[in-house]
């Protein structure tokens, strides 16, 4: 891969901003300082890149996988309306790159967030045919007990909506703090759940999303993580 078209790929600006870059002998990798502009560059063999001395962390190509452990007041938009969005948390380079959330948490909600380039595996882990679970933690306003969690797993009707949806999984934690999984992705599903239920959401964290958890990342801090392992067909 020329190396201009891999800086690009690093969204470093446009051709022409990576070729200066050369020409002003501002990129290393890998401990080398480069100055063909035609000289080719492995992407998976890149583990150290600096620009004009700050070290940067590559970016892998063609595809990328973020985990993000997202903080309230955040909106998962390139355009948000009320809070910052949750991409403003990256490096510059990287929204420079085309890139969507797999999914969407509410401004208020926290904890595990995918963003990725990679559409089909984006459409992948989101379509009802897959059914990856994910596990939140709720914090409920009003005390519950089992008759809850039953009412979830067995199933409720969602307002404004003709379906009856499930939890694949509900349980108390105490009595005010639900766990509960679902696979499917319906629009503020969680709360609209409970809310069927009887009882309101107060706090609402996703602590899992199929296999990926935020496990070594402090409240707002992200990671990218290779996926390929824990994707079966």
């Amino acid at each position: 891969m020329n190396i201009i078209k891999y800086l690009q790929a690093q969204g470093l600006g446009s051709r022409k901003q990576c070729t200066q870059l050369i020409q002003y002998d501002l990129i290393a990798i890998n401990g080398c300082l480069k100055n063909n502009t035609n000289e080719d560059i492995a992407p998976n063999d890149v583990v150290a890149l600096e620009i004009n001395g700050e070290k940067q962390i590559p970016v892998p190509y063609p595809f990328f996988y973020i985990l993000l452990n997202k903080p309230a007041d955040y909106e998962t938009s390139h355009k948000p309306k009320h809070y910052p969005s949750v991409f403003s948390l990256l490096p510059p380079n990287l929204l420079n790159l085309p890139m969507q959330a797999v999914g969407r948490l509410d401004a208020d909600t926290t904890g595990v967030l995918i963003i990725t380039n990679d559409g089909q595996f984006n459409h992948r882990i989101t379509s009802p045919k897959h059914k990856v679970p994910k596990r939140y933690r709720a914090v409920l306003k009003h005390a519950a007990d089992e008759r809850l969690c039953a009412q979830l797993r067995s199933g409720v009707l969602l307002h404004d909506d003709n379906e009856t949806v499930c939890a694949e999984q509900a349980e108390l934690a105490d009595a005010h703090t639900l766990i509960m999984v679902i696979s499917n992705g319906k629009y503020h599903q969680v709360k609209r759940m409970v809310a069927a239920a009887g009882n309101r959401v107060e706090q609402l964290h996703r602590e899992q999303f199929g296999a990926w958890r935020t496990d070594g990342l402090s409240v707002g801090e992200w990671r990218f993580f290779q996926p390929d392992q824990l994707i079966t067909s």
